[in-house]
């Protein structure tokens, strides 16, 4: 006589937790998703690895020499009307601050898990908040992630823990926001409207900037899973460290392209909000 089992479902309460279970062999099946790019076949063959994304360089963006600049806002234009996509190179951003943002992010998803929960937020407006998935509350299949959300701007947060992370943080977010805003300003000249014009039309002083830090840990079933669904993100700009561990991926004219970042550069994503700023001027 066969015995019937029912596959295993599980409730999510982190992905580290689940993932670093000494018997886990399969992936339980509501993190199974049908429309993987890896299960699919026919979507593996719109995977194109080459690593076309343009590159903007933040040292031109800002030169005092004016041809210098012109040629780069004219690169940082056409990365933004053709792909909305760009790495950014000699961003001034010290290496070793970026790679001190990393580390201490992965040390805070290494903590106990009852150090991590006391920031599981209810509200998307939580200042601080610590989750799995992307939103389980409105989910059926699950997502291969955590994630840290901490909101740096106009009002700065930060864990307590790891002990450096704050002061870590609080650098790295002042050093990115000056980086966005000579990115905005360079984009508003692409338009042909001042330099400032971006910053003081949206107030951005006072606008909000959030720090993301997300965990994808191994997984036993990689072509079944994923870490995110494909999305667009909202706001202005997406500034991201990638570190050099692939799976990243970005859609340029139907295909999905691998990033394949260059060291100690950043990934830009232009956002939905600048999106709706730009198409009054594409016409």
């Amino acid at each position: 006589m066969e015995e019937a089992t029912a596959p295993l479902v599980v409730k999510p309460s982190n992905i580290k937790e689940l993932a670093e279970s000494p018997d886990l062999r399969f992936i339980p099946c509501n993190y199974v998703h049908k429309y993987s790019c890896y299960s699919n076949s026919s979507a593996t063959n719109d995977i194109d690895d080459s690593d076309s994304i343009p590159i903007v360089d933040f040292s031109l963006l800002t030169s005092h020499d004016s041809h210098q600049r012109s040629t780069a806002i004219h690169h940082l234009a056409k990365a933004c009307q053709d792909w909305g996509f760009f790495m950014v190179v000699n961003h001034g951003i010290p290496e070793n601050l970026m790679k001190s943002v990393i580390d201490c992010t992965s040390e805070f998803f290494n903590l106990p898990e009852e150090e991590k929960h006391k920031f599981t937020g209810k509200h998307v407006l939580d200042p601080i908040r610590y989750g799995t998935s992307f939103n389980t509350c409105k989910e059926n299949v699950f997502f291969w992630r955590d994630f840290l959300k901490v909101f740096v701007h106009p009002h700065f947060h930060s864990p307590t823990k790891p002990q450096p992370y704050r002061d870590i943080m609080l650098e790295y977010s002042e050093k990115l926001r000056e980086v966005a805003r000579k990115l905005l300003g360079g984009i508003s000249e692409s338009l042909g409207l001042e330099e400032s014009y971006l910053d003081k039309d949206l107030e951005l002083e006072s606008g909000l900037q959030i720090f993301v830090g997300n965990y994808y840990p191994p997984c036993p079933q990689p072509e079944l899973t994923m870490g995110m669904p494909p999305h667009s993100d909202h706001g202005l700009l997406t500034l991201l460290i990638h570190n050099q561990v692939g799976g990243l991926q970005v859609q340029h004219q139907g295909k999905w392209i691998n990033v394949n970042a260059l060291p100690n550069s950043l990934l830009v994503n232009t956002g939905d909000h600048l999106e709706v700023i730009e198409s009054p001027f594409h016409v």
